[in-house]
């Protein structure tokens, strides 16, 4: 009895698959004002993870104004926009024609599961601590595109003030990668 409970206990152990998040943090910093070269920063992951389930990235920026600026994130080879000029191109009202001027992200979430806020393109005044899908309302990658790479390696997230103004203070920014560990013998 004891054996056929643990022989069941190893087949139902063997269709389980695990997951472990990764959580990197970095540093914050000053995106030049009207400067399309921008700022970027790193994040090195090395945990033994072998396939990327999720990624999501959370922000936390003040001052400038949201319709100036373009974030994306970048690892082998793939961009996921984050941020594309908020508002820009929404209607033809003169508002439109360079995004929202409202200022500041808080904290906020971007991930490509969170439809109850929908897209952040759209969102005038994000809501600190809520969390929006990434902007691709000019097209590309959503954070997706990364789902079954290994994410070992060298991870880049840019921003970059795309018009004159005001000056965006990046207060920190944080990537979550869920994965499913390495195969153990």
């Amino acid at each position: 009895m004891k054996l056929r409970y643990l022989l069941c206990c190893l087949a139902l152990g063997f269709g389980l698959t695990a997951q472990a998040g990764i959580t990197y943090s970095s540093t914050s910093g000053a995106i030049p004002d009207g400067n399309p070269t921008g700022w970027s920063a790193t994040a090195t992951v090395t945990d033994p993870m072998w396939s990327i389930e999720d990624v999501n990235v959370t922000i936390n920026m003040s001052g400038g104004y949201n319709g100036d600026i373009y974030a994306y994130l970048s690892y082998g080879g793939v961009l996921g926009p984050l941020l594309n000029r908020v508002g820009k191109g929404l209607d033809s009202e003169p508002q439109y024609s360079f995004g929202f001027s409202t200022s500041g992200f808080g904290s906020i979430t971007l991930d490509d599961q969170a439809t109850a806020n929908g897209s952040i393109h759209s969102v005038a005044s994000p809501v600190s601590g809520q969390s929006y899908q990434p902007d691709t309302y000019f097209g590309g990658n959503t954070l997706s595109a990364f789902k079954n790479m290994n994410p070992n390696g060298t991870w880049t997230i840019f921003f970059a003030d795309m018009s004159s103004g005001e000056t965006s203070q990046l207060q920190g920014w944080s990537l979550d990668i869920t994965a499913v560990p390495e195969p153990v013998n």
